[in-house]
């Protein structure tokens, strides 16, 4: 049973995901853990808050290969990656690291 903190706390991370700017730092923060478990949970948090039907639908991938996707043990190709963040409004990007010149 869960106590009302914790689905108050779900509740708020749903609704503050659904904004694709609070999402891209929600995913990035999960990206600076350096865990790829780490980010795929964000990640199927961010697909929740949108919902997996509407995910679903936007991506043309079904929701038995959403959830496994985005499962911790997940390894979602390029393609699939990308689609899922364009469908909650985000994109893919590369950043420089440490570049000296």
């Amino acid at each position: 049973m869960k106590n009302t903190t914790t689905e108050s706390y779900e509740k708020g991370l749903k609704e503050d995901l659904i904004n694709p700017v609070e999402a891209a730092e929600y995913l990035n923060a999960a990206l600076e853990d350096g865990s790829y478990e780490v980010f795929l949970m964000a990640l199927k948090d961010v697909a929740n808050a949108k919902g997996i039907s509407e995910i679903a639908r936007l991506t043309n991938l079904n929701r038995e290969n959403l959830y496994r996707i985005l499962s911790t043990k997940g390894n979602p190709k390029l393609t699939s990656l990308n689609s899922v963040l364009h469908s909650v409004g985000l994109k893919l990007a590369v950043e420089v690291e440490n570049y000296v010149g």
